[in-house]
């Protein structure tokens, strides 16, 4: 059973190449094209949220394709949070 005090962030969640009805939460403007688990891991430890990867889940919508997954500290609502990662992966990505 998952701790209470996480959440779950899909990287479909943070896609700008998925739509939201298969699963994207945020603005494509605020979105990152492919997102993957480590860049989601360190944008997600930059902000201090105890990053914690399951790199064997699979998203519930799309089940045959294995993504990831990772648990982050639940201090603001998820799509706060959200935007928060993906401000942090394109900074990493500019550098």
């Amino acid at each position: 059973m998952r701790d209470s005090s996480k959440m779950v962030i899909w990287p479909v969640y943070l896609d700008l190449t998925n739509s939201r009805k298969h699963g994207r939460i945020l603005s494509k403007k605020n979105s990152v094209k492919q997102p993957e688990l480590n860049e989601i891991e360190k944008a997600a430890a930059k902000l201090g949220l105890n990053p914690e990867v399951e790199a064997n889940k699979a998203y519930p919508r799309s089940w045959w394709k294995v993504s990831g997954r990772v648990l982050v500290d639940k201090n603001d609502p998820k799509t706060v949070i959200a935007k928060q990662i993906a401000q942090g992966i394109k900074q990493m990505r500019e550098k």
